[in-house]
């Protein structure tokens, strides 16, 4: 193109900026890698850089590990799959690994905060990075509310030890009703959490990533005991059949559920998957590691491989411990604490162990779950597509402290409000999908830019990715229509925000190419 030609499309895309209108091209314009690489580094909005190998590591299993097996297990068990929820279990770890290969591999090329939400921006362009940033909160915002709700659960639990607890209506949301026909009005125990934890991450990430390291040690040496002691107690006959017969199962809150078969396992690994949501959480502290290009991969996938191994074998033991209509009615809640106390007799201590170490679990999986999400809100704020206001740091801790402030309304609403199932269906079906861009994210980098230097590849391209796109889909497809609709709402109300603000005020919106010419 001849440079009279570049300057008279310049001239006629600036004037059309100033008429207000909206060109195609916006829609696809890019952070180059260079200025992704560049930006974070300068600036009084830079990150401080503590976070080692060991760091993200833990920070990864302190994700991963909690609500989704504490909760999500039992839950997946009662309406989807009965004990074939192992099964479940290796599909969704089967997924993860695949799209783990893929935020590997990001992560080293592109070492700074935002997560999937910054590579889309690299990659597929400004919409699909506001759709993935958008789409993100649903992982960690609403995954953040759903471990709250747990919390509350076994919270309750360990003040039953003390022979106390919260009344029903005061740690239920208005849309549940208990076996007596008490009607829930706020799930407060889950609210107060959340401001505790948020409170904590305003302090700083360094601190954060030291408590976040003192929990998991505890938890996973809880669930190896469980696994343990468990073993002894599996009752062969709640594993027959081990894949129950395809049917329709309606629960206690009258919604239908595939049950049993491949759809049921299907349907079990879109619920499970929950309990893997947490490793791509490392990818958002990118730029408060030491050696990014180093560590990312060791700690996405080092994470990773840790919890599938305890997740197929805590998903045997306590399918086998207690049965499907154990998971269906009395131990719906509290499931673990449940099995201990109802058939591991002469475990009691046991059991009180759990129900603490579980709380402190949870608490971990909330602090980087917040964590994740402040740094998505950061990186967003940074590009213009949301308000400043989100990457404000604080001028002493150095942290996004009103963005976590804001994302404490915003959490603290669906975790007092709304059932722990739908929040966290909704965070399923929102991560799965955000996998999705990320694995086809891979392929477009290996053909456009392969020159770019990688520290770490995701390995036969496009073959990986691609089975990873699958494997996502189906789980997807295993959730069931009214969490696709509940997608389709959410991207919706997401676009509303996006023609209605971000595209106008997007930072590259800003640019002015005339002066680079």
């Amino acid at each position: 193109m001849s440079e009279f030609c570049r300057r008279d499309y310049l001239y006629t895309f600036i004037h059309a900026k100033t008429k207000g209108e909206i060109q195609m091209s916006d829609f696809f314009r890019k952070k180059s890698l260079t200025q992704l690489l560049t930006d974070p580094e300068t600036g009084e909005h830079k990150l401080k850089r503590t976070l080692g190998a060991a760091n993200l590591i833990f920070l990864g299993i302190g994700a991963i590990i909690g609500a989704g097996l504490f909760v999500r297990t039992a839950a997946a068990a009662a309406n989807n799959a009965g004990p074939s929820v192992t099964l479940g279990f290796i599909v969704a770890g089967i997924g993860c690994a695949l799209a783990g290969l893929c935020y590997a591999e990001f992560a080293s090329m592109i070492p700074v905060a935002g997560s999937a939400y910054t590579y889309s921006y690299a990659t597929l362009g400004e919409l699909v990075a506001w759709i993935i940033g958008w789409d993100l909160i649903l992982e960690y915002a609403l995954g953040a509310a759903t471990v709250s709700i747990a919390w509350s659960e076994y919270l309750n639990k360990l003040l039953g030890y003390f022979g106390t607890g919260i009344p029903y209506e005061w740690n239920h949301s208005p849309f549940e009703v208990s076996a007596m026909g008490v009607h829930g009005i706020m799930n407060i125990p889950a609210l107060f959490i959340i401001l505790m934890l948020s409170l904590l991450l305003i302090k700083g990430t360094q601190e954060s990533a030291f408590v976040n390291g003192l929990i998991v040690v505890s938890k996973v040496a809880i669930v190896i005991l469980f696994i343990i002691f468990g073993w002894g107690f599996i009752n062969p006959a709640n594993h027959h059949p081990y894949i129950p017969a395809q049917s329709v199962y309606i629960d206690t809150q009258h919604v239908p559920h595939n049950f049993g078969g491949l759809t049921g396992i299907l349907g079990a690994a879109g619920v499970v998957f929950f309990a893997f949501i947490g490793f791509d959480a490392v990818s958002t502290a990118a730029q408060e590691a030491k050696d990014p290009k180093k560590d990312m991969p060791v700690g996405i996938l080092g994470s990773l491989a840790v919890c599938t191994v305890l997740y197929i074998l805590f998903a045997y033991v306590l399918t086998g411990v207690a049965s499907t209509e154990d998971f269906r009615h009395a131990g719906r809640e509290a499931s673990v604490t449940y099995a201990i106390q109802t058939y591991m007799h002469g475990f009691g201590w046991l059991a009180k162990l759990v129900t603490v170490a579980i709380l402190a679990g949870f608490s971990s999986v909330i602090l980087v779950m917040l964590l994740g999400q402040s740094r998505v809100f950061y990186s967003m704020s940074k590009d213009g597509l949301i308000p400043r206001i989100f990457s404000d740091l604080h001028p002493t801790y150095k942290t996004p402290y009103k963005s976590n402030l804001i994302l404490f309304v915003f959490v603290g609403l669906f975790a007092a409000f709304v059932p722990g199932d739908i929040v966290g269906d909704m965070t399923s079906i929102g991560t799965l999908f955000a996998f999705i861009l990320v694995c086809a994210g891979i392929i477009i980098m290996r053909r456009k830019a392969p020159e770019i230097p990688r520290s770490f590849k995701t390995p036969f391209v496009p073959v990986v990715p691609i089975l990873g796109i699958i494997v996502c889909l189906a789980m997807i497809y295993g959730l069931g229509l009214p969490n696709w609709i509940r997608l389709g709402v959410w991207l919706i109300i997401g676009m509303f925000i996006y023609f209605g603000y971000s595209i106008k005020h997007s930072k590259l919106a800003g640019k002015k190419p005339l002066n680079k010419l």
